[in-house]
C-alpha cells in the first residue's frame, strides 16, 4: 500500500544575522543553508498493516507524513501511496488518504461540528445516504451524541479530537496518516481513540502509519515500528524483537517486610535499585521463573512483580546509540581532514 525508497527532504533555510545591519545584508545578500529532514529513507507498509513511527522532535517523522500525503514534495527519492504519486494530489488519490494531525485542526471554530461534517460530505461527493450511514457509525464508535450540535470552540480537546477523527474519516479512506492523535488528551481519552482506531482498522482494513510520543500508543496498536532518528531510519522491525534484542533481560521488583544485605539481592541479579524496602533486579528471560522462585524462597518478600524494561527506555538508548556513532563519525572526518591540510 505504501512504498518509499530512498526518501530526502531538503529545506532551503534563510540565515538572517541579528540587528539592523543584519536586516540590511539579508535584504542585499540573502544566505541559506540546507537543512535535510529526511535522507534516504526506504520502508514499505503492508495494505491492513498498523506501522509505529517513532523519533525525537525534528527526526522528520511529520516531514515524512506530509511527503506521504501529498503536502510536500520529496527532494528525492520515490514515493508511491496506493498507486499513486502523493505530489500530483489527485482527486482519487485524496479520497483514499486521511492526514490528522493532533496540533491541527479541519473543524471550523464557530460552526458546530456536524457543519465541518457536511463541507466534507459535499467535497468528498457523499451521497446523503451513504453520509447518514457512516455518520452513524463514526457517532456509534467514537460516542458522539451530543456533540455533533456543539459548538467546536465549546468542544473540550477530547471531544474536538473525536469529532477531527469522524471529519477525517467520513469519506471512508484506506490509508490513515495520524501524527500525535493523542497529544495532550488525558489518559481516558488517550484509550479511547486507542480503541478507536484498532477497531476502524479491524472493520474496514485500513492501513495505519503512527506518530506519537506516548509509547502506550504505539504498543497498544502497532506490532512494527519504524524509528527514525536525525532523518535516517535507524530501525525497522517487529517491536517485540525490538525489545528482546536490546533488553535481554527483565525486571524483578520486590517489596520486602525487613531490610536484607544486598550481597544476597546481588546473588539473584543485578541490583537496579535499592530503595527502603523495595528493590529491583534485573534477570536473564530464560532465568526470570527461577530467580522469582528464590527470591520468594529466601527473602522476606510481601510483593513482587514482573515487568518488561520500559520501551521508552529502550527507543532513547536507540537514539543514544545513533548520536554517538554520528559523532564519532563526524569525529573521524574532522580528523581525517586536519590530516590531509597538515
Amino acid at each position: 500500500m505504501i512504498r518509499v525508497d530512498g526518501l530526502r527532504k531538503v529545506y532551503r533555510v534563510h540565515e538572517k544575522e541579528a540587528g539592523l545591519r543584519g536586516s540590511i545584508r539579508a535584504f542585499v545578500d540573502r544566505r541559506y543553508r540546507d537543512v535535510v529532514a529526511v535522507d534516504d529513507v526506504t520502508f514499505g507498509v503492508a495494505p491492513g498493516e498498523v506501522v509505529g513511527f517513532l523519533g525525537p522532535n525534528g527526526a522528520g517523522k511529520t516531514t515524512t507524513l506530509k511527503v506521504l500525503s501529498g503536502l510536500l514534495h520529496p527532494s528525492g527519492g520515490t514515493v508511491r501511496v496506493a498507486d499513486f504519486e502523493p505530489r500530483r494530489r489527485e482527486g482519487a488519490f485524496l479520497r483514499r488518504i486521511t492526514l490528522v494531525m493532533g496540533q491541527k485542526q479541519q473543524l471550523s471554530w464557530d460552526l458546530a461540528a456536524v457543519d465541518s461534517f457536511l463541507v466534507n460530505q459535499a467535497v468528498y461527493e457523499i451521497s446523503d445516504a451513504v453520509y447518514r450511514e457512516r455518520l452513524g457509525e463514526l457517532t456509534e464508535m467514537l460516542s458522539l451524541e451530543g456533540l455533533l450540535h456543539k459548538q467546536v470552540r465549546k468542544l473540550s480537546l477530547g471531544e474536538r479530537m473525536k469529532c477531527e477523527l469522524a471529519a477525517a474519516l467520513l469519506h471512508r479512506p484506506d490509508v490513515l496518516f495520524l501524527d500525535e492523535p493523542t497529544i495532550g488528551l488525558d489518559v481516558t481519552m488517550q484509550q479511547q481513540v486507542r480503541r478507536f482506531v484498532a477497531d476502524y482498522n479491524a472493520r474496514h482494513g485500513a492501513t495505519v502509519v503512527l506518530t506519537s510520543h506516548y509509547m502506550a500508543d504505539v504498543t497498544a496498536l502497532a506490532r512494527r515500528i519504524l524509528v527514525i532518528d536525525h532523518g535516517h531510519l535507524v530501525f525497522d522491525g517487529d517491536l517485540s524483537a525490538l525489545v528482546e534484542a536490546r533488553a535481554p533481560e527483565k525486571r524483578l521488583r520486590l517489596v520486602l517486610s525487613e531490610r536484607v544485605d544486598r550481597a544476597d539481592l546481588a546473588a539473584l541479579g543485578r541490583v537496579h535499585a535499592l530503595e527502603g524496602l523495595e528493590v529491583e533486579l534485573g534477570v536473564a528471560r530464560a532465568d526470570v521463573a527461577r530467580i522469582a522462585a528464590a527470591a520468594l524462597a529466601r527473602l522476606p518478600v510481601v510483593d513482587v512483580a514482573i515487568e518488561d524494561v520500559p520501551v521508552e527506555d529502550i527507543v532513547a538508548d536507540l537514539f543514544a546509540q545513533g548520536r554517538a556513532a554520528r559523532a564519532a563519525d563526524a569525529a573521524r572526518a574532522a580528523a581525517a581532514t586536519a590530516g590531509g591540510q597538515g
